[in-house]
């Protein structure tokens, strides 16, 4: 099961579990304790991945990923073996359908028999799951649905992996969903834009009352504009990374060298959010977007998320990936200082049981 934004059945009797988001770049944990809307902080940690190790299918990288996985887990101080795990966002295809209003029982057979003209992978190789989310805006007589898609072997593959190092996964949730469970302020009445940029995408999420409605994988990450620093430069990736998060978008910082070489990418990036706005516009014309929350990446170089506000004219706030995580006033400031990385780990991590 995917994800059920009425009710996560899937997690029945099982209230003891942790939330894994697997990126490209590093594995993070997050561990919660507690129920209601705001849980305490157990446990937490990260591991990060050497190179592109994550996007490799070898066997021996596969195992790698999971010892790092394993030991992540050891390191940390989770005592479950219980895991929701994140579906990235580029593995996950999700759209809005609108389908006749007809009993619960005909909605499921329904959606079944129509998925392959919805998804573009064949219904027989996917896992598809959906969610009403409410009435369609442009049909009265209609209901809007969000569907959503995986490839079969990407689902078993991740779970053949955890399960060699013990884990037992009790739900697996797609990036954008987690995401928009923990940055967006429960009981906001408003869209809201989620941008939460990693190393090789950037992932968009917009939704309406704290519900998602679009949400879309940007192939723009931070390793593209530290490529550009890199060939506009010529210097070393890895001093390019150092000059990328030191200065951002600074017109006025090493004569503007590293602004020059990175606004073309980011300029990229931008045309895409537009493009994702104009969509969500076209379908929902009262519903204006007034607010973007920038995590990942977006947030970690300067200037960014100013640019963003004034390039859309929009608020733009930092997100805080700990906003429904109560925790020791002696740990802010750690927890505000790798709060960008954890926005899914910690949204898993807060499915209720």
């Amino acid at each position: 099961m995917l994800f059920s934004a009425a009710a996560n059945s899937i997690l029945s009797g099982v209230s003891d579990f942790f939330g894994l988001d697997i990126g490209v770049s590093a594995a993070r944990a997050v561990q919660l304790k507690g129920s209601g809307t705001v849980k305490a902080l157990d446990h937490y940690g990260q591991a990060p991945f050497p190179g592109t190790l994550a996007l490799s299918d070898a066997k021996s990288d596969r195992e790698r990923v999971a010892q790092s996985i394993h030991e992540l887990v050891r390191l940390a101080g989770i005592n479950t073996k219980n895991v929701a795990v994140n579906l990235p966002s580029s593995h996950v295809f999700t759209t809005v359908i609108d389908i006749n209003k007809m009993p619960e029982r005909e909605l499921v057979k329904t959606i079944a028999y129509q998925a392959d003209s919805y998804i573009p992978t064949a219904s027989a190789n996917s896992k598809i799951d959906w969610a009403v989310i409410g009435d369609s805006p442009k049909d009265a007589k209609k209901l809007e649905v969000l569907l959503s898609s995986v490839d079969n072997k990407f689902v078993e593959d991740r779970l053949d992996m955890l399960e060699s190092v013990g884990l037992n996964v009790v739900a697996f949730e797609p990036d954008s969903l987690a995401l928009n469970r923990a940055i967006v302020p429960v009981g906001a009445t408003t869209p809201t834009l989620v941008l939460d940029m990693g190393s090789a995408a950037t992932d968009l999420v917009i939704s309406i009352a704290g519900t998602p409605h679009l949400s879309r994988s940007i192939p723009t990450g931070t390793a593209a504009i530290i490529r550009a620093v890199v060939q506009n430069l010529n210097i070393e990736p890895q001093q390019a990374e150092q000059f990328v998060f030191k200065f951002g978008l600074s017109k006025d910082k090493l004569e503007g060298q590293i602004y020059n070489s990175v606004i073309g990418v980011v300029d990229g990036l931008a045309a895409e959010i537009d493009k994702s706005i104009k969509f969500f516009t076209q379908r929902y014309p009262n519903a204006k977007i007034d607010q973007m929350i920038v995590t990942g990446g977006a947030s970690a170089l300067p200037e960014l998320p100013l640019y963003l506000a004034n390039h859309f004219g929009i608020n733009v706030e930092i997100g805080n990936a700990w906003r429904n995580v109560s925790f020791a006033a002696s740990r802010q400031d750690e927890l505000i200082a790798v709060s960008n990385h954890f926005a899914v780990a910690a949204g898993l991590a807060e499915r209720e049981a």
